[in-house]
């Protein structure tokens, strides 16, 4: 099939920043009418204690990636990139020594980044932004956006990883000034995590099992009832997208 580039889109577009849900028609329209920036989400699959789905970084992802897109007013979203450096594989290290985890090389994971942002620069996405809800994330986004941004130079386009979104000593401080805290329980998971998981679904963070057996805290923070952890996980969401928007604001303005 060779569908004309300039056809018509013979239905009204969906509500959503998120490039998998859209129509190539919708995402035509999109920039054209100047939503030229896009967000590449890089997640991970690894272990995280004994109630958290390994999927962790990549639920908090799907709260936190439309509501920056949102918050900018121009921007889409890439598909979360799932799998990213979480330890060596042969032999294991970090995250690998533990099943659930899947890892990448170094080099795997720059040059799927790299594909996956030339592919939107070559649609007309003007802005490429990188955030990662993981450490290990960090030094292969910003290798890529410091490679890129030097061969893009007279392409009309930039590409920019944002460190603000991985601040989470900053969303500790706002628990904390919240009246929130927490005593480290060594598992790999903290409230803010948690309370972003249960806002997008509790099922990841095992509430109900957790609920039946007396569990359901972490840090010493009572996670009960329900509603009021989803309400905080939400408060959280929009600071962290808060935090983000206005430091990508800064970078493009």
């Amino acid at each position: 099939m060779r569908p004309a580039p300039d056809m018509p889109r013979p239905i009204p577009a969906r509500d959503t920043v998120w490039i998998e849900e859209m129509t190539w028609l919708e995402v035509r329209d999109a920039l054209k009418a100047g939503k030229t920036t896009v967000i590449i989400p890089t997640g991970g699959i690894e272990q995280n204690g004994p109630y958290l789905a390994a999927g962790k970084h990549n639920y908090v992802l799907r709260a936190t990636a439309p509501a920056i897109a949102r918050k900018l007013g121009n921007a889409l979203v890439a598909p979360i990139v799932p799998f990213v450096p979480e330890g060596n594989i042969h032999p294991p290290s970090g995250h690998m020594l533990y099943p659930s985890t899947i890892s990448v090389r170094e080099d795997t994971f720059e040059r799927l980044l790299t594909d996956i942002a030339e592919s939107l620069r070559a649609h007309g996405f003007r802005n490429i932004i990188l955030i990662g809800d993981s450490g290990g994330n960090v030094r292969g986004m910003a290798n890529v956006a410091n490679r890129l941004s030097k061969l893009w130079a007279r392409r009309g386009a930039t590409i920019h990883h944002i460190p603000e979104y991985y601040d989470y000593p900053a969303v500790k401080a706002w628990l904390e000034k919240q009246g929130i805290h927490q005593t480290d329980e060594g598992l790999h998971d903290d409230l803010a995590i948690t309370a972003q998981m249960m806002a997008v679904e509790p099922a990841t963070v095992r509430m109900r099992e957790r609920m039946a057996t007396g569990k359901f805290s972490i840090n010493g923070v009572n996670l009960a009832p329900p509603e009021k952890t989803i309400a905080l996980g939400r408060r959280i969401v929009d600071f962290r997208a808060d935090m983000t928007a206005a430091a990508i604001r800064k970078l493009l303005r």
